[in-house]
């Protein structure tokens, strides 16, 4: 049966795309391809967590766990290594929305974007 693989890409509207992707690169460490986007290679959460690298896509009953953010989503990133990400966030002057959780299934950080998003930082365990 044919079936869906994955999620192919996140589209969202922002004030100033070059901006917002500005902000992606210098505090998240997202490098831009040739056409202005942000993407990730499969092979990449693979090959660093070849147990916990998955994309989790899940209806939520209600935005609260978005807040503070009033977008009815938020946005998951893998990271490789959430206290350094952290840190460079915040040296970027941009502070954690809640307190850092511990899980058997990893780590998690939140921080907000510029345009309000907030995102959910996850280093996956192993």
């Amino acid at each position: 049966m044919a079936r869906v693989l994955g999620l192919g890409g996140v589209f969202f509207t922002c004030a100033d795309s070059a901006a917002t992707t500005a902000w992606y690169a210098r505090v998240l460490g997202m490098a831009p391809d040739a056409d202005g986007g942000l993407a990730f290679l499969h092979g990449d959460s693979a090959a660093a967590f070849p147990q916990g690298a998955r994309t989790v896509f899940a209806p939520f009953p209600d935005a609260g766990y978005f807040a503070p953010s009033t977008a009815p989503f938020m946005l998951n990133l893998i990271v490789d290594d959430l206290d350094a990400v952290l840190a460079r966030a915040r040296a970027e002057g941009v502070e954690e929305v809640q307190p850092r959780e511990d899980h058997p299934y990893g780590r998690f950080g939140w921080i907000m974007d510029p345009d309000g998003r907030k995102l959910e930082l996850w280093q996956p365990a192993g």
